[in-house]
């Protein structure tokens, strides 16, 4: 079997594509920003084409210095969004609606359950205490518990 590896930007222009047409979009993220909730390289999104964007939606997003990143809104004024990944402790991103891909309308779990993303509001609360919690989360995955 050969082993094809496409760049973000070239896989990224055909999700854009086939979201455009009305089609669902599965991937399997990499990286740890959007941990617990999304574990990448583990879990895969479903993303989905939908116009209308509200604060606490997982969104794909192409970023003004060309990154890609799978981010959940934490605040909206107009068509400016501030992005945040749920594992993050700092830092956030700006894009505008018409920067956004897609929305995660699906998360598939290793054992192929399909889980409805939240909004997150309590976990952008719990900001401060992210630290913390991230720690005994990754201390359970390398348990295995």
């Amino acid at each position: 079997m050969t082993e094809i590896i496409l760049s973000d930007e070239v896989m990224m222009e055909s999700f854009d594509a086939l979201l455009a047409e009305g089609r669902e979009v599965r991937f399997t993220p990499k990286g740890v920003s959007m941990r617990p909730f999304i574990e990448g390289g583990r879990d895969s999104v479903i993303l989905r084409k939908n116009d209308v964007v509200e604060v606490g939606d997982i969104v794909l997003a192409k970023l003004k210095d060309g990154r890609f990143v799978l981010h959940r809104v934490i605040a909206k004024s107009g068509d400016n969004l501030m992005l945040m990944g749920d594992g993050n402790l700092q830092g956030t991103e700006s894009a505008k609606v018409c920067d956004i891909l897609g929305i995660a309308v699906g998360i598939i779990k290793p054992n192929g359950k399909i889980v409805k993303p939240k909004k997150g509001r309590l976990w952008h609360k719990m900001l401060p205490f992210r630290k913390r919690l991230l720690w005994i989360y990754r201390k359970k995955l390398k348990l295995g518990i």
